[in-house]
């Protein structure tokens, strides 16, 4: 007998060997899906829901770690997958099943498309976002595109880049930065988004917490509206966006730039962020938001230590499994700073690792200000996963 051991951290290795065996692709693919070992943390458990998941983990051989009301849950994800049948369901779990099998069903078959409007984004690839700041003041690059000429300048070269979206935005969100006005933000992305569109340059994406900039931007030829307060700011958005069919990304953030330093304190990052991310996702859908159409994005910079910051991007995972698309946007960003000593403006080597290391953990959208880099990284990442 021979013994070769195989990647834990991915279900490719399980489908390559399967595959390599005579198993078709499709079969392959969901048996290596199925060994692949989960573990998930359940909150709010009551007594007997904990005792009822310690006789269970006894009898599937899962490992079941608890204390007073939660319980922590691995196995492989066909030994979980009967506590989502209501109809294999041990006595006592049975309020389970639904969370659980939304979960599963997202882990299997993750989100491959986004719609937006006029058009859908295919996500089999990594899909960059291109960043075109209009405003004097942003932390990278203020004041250097603020004409609407540079402005088209820089998104003609995103484009032969790679980039699949343009992101316009017109008030800075750094730490401490100003408010700008509806009026003054709409005269900044206005022209510019029109442009764009008129010379095929898109889809654009509008940044803006604002809906009356939304609608400005949308009706100007946006495609896409990305709000950095998870639509916290301004409650009307969401219907903004409904109304108009556009695509939605909500980014976590605590607070405002100005007060979101003084929010970084977690208990643990990654499942209150997914909590926060969860809840802003459901503001969308409640104002009318399709759920193709939404985007969720964890905030990198956002009112998080760069502790924080590298915690989240480790277990991004967590994220993922809110079951719709991720986007993340880390590009020269503080935390990448802090790790390597670089300034701002030296950074773009460290947002194409942080990019990658994303996409293995299941993000699909990338904002960046540097594209070639990030393609170039991002490439290499998506090379180790098999088209399926």
């Amino acid at each position: 007998m021979k013994l070769t051991a195989l990647a834990a951290h991915t279900p490719e290795a399980v489908r390559a060997a399967l595959a390599a065996r005579g198993w078709e692709t499709q079969p392959a693919w969901f048996a290596a899906t199925g060994v692949q070992s989960l573990v998930v943390l359940l909150d709010e458990v009551s007594e007997p829901e904990r005792e009822s998941l310690v006789r269970w983990g006894a009898k599937a051989g899962a490992d079941v770690l608890t204390g007073d009301g939660w319980a922590l849950v691995g196995a492989a994800a066909s030994r979980l997958a009967p506590l989502a049948r209501p109809d294999r369901l041990p006595p006592g779990l049975e309020a389970l099943a639904p969370e659980l099998g939304r979960f599963l069903a997202s882990y299997a078959d993750p989100p491959r498309r986004w719609e937006i409007s006029g058009g859908v984004l295919t996500l089999d690839h990594p899909v960059l976002i291109g960043i075109v700041n209009v405003t004097p003041d942003s932390f990278s690059d203020g004041g250097r595109f603020a004409t609407a000429d540079r402005a088209v300048a820089q998104a003609e070269r995103l484009v032969a880049d790679g980039c699949e979206l343009l992101d316009v935005g017109g008030e800075s969100t750094r730490p401490g930065a100003a408010p700008v006005t509806a009026e003054e933000e709409i005269r900044r992305v206005a022209p510019v988004i029109e442009q764009l569109a008129r010379r095929g340059l898109g889809p654009v994406s509008v940044d803006t917490r604002k809906g009356a900039v939304a609608r400005a931007a949308l009706a100007a030829g946006a495609a896409v509206v990305n709000d950095v307060s998870g639509l916290a700011f301004d409650p009307a958005l969401a219907r903004v966006v409904g109304d108009a069919g556009a695509g939605l990304i909500v980014m976590h953030m605590r607070g405002t730039p100005d007060t979101m330093d003084s929010l970084a304190v977690y208990r643990h990052v990654p499942a209150e962020v997914a909590a926060e991310l969860g809840t802003a996702a459901a503001r969308a859908e409640a104002g009318g938001v399709a759920p193709p159409r939404i985007v969720v994005d964890p905030g990198f910079g956002f009112a998080k230590t760069p502790e924080q910051n590298f915690r989240l991007l480790d277990e991004l995972a967590t994220v993922v499994a809110l079951g719709y698309p991720v986007a993340v946007g880390p590009s020269r960003k503080r935390f990448l700073g802090a790790a390597t000593g670089r300034p701002v403006e030296d950074r773009d080597r460290a947002t194409a690792v942080a990019c990658a290391l994303a996409w293995e953990r299941g993000a699909r959208l990338f904002r960046v200000h540097d594209a070639a880099l990030a393609r170039e990284a991002l490439r290499v990442a998506g090379a180790t996963t098999s088209a399926r």
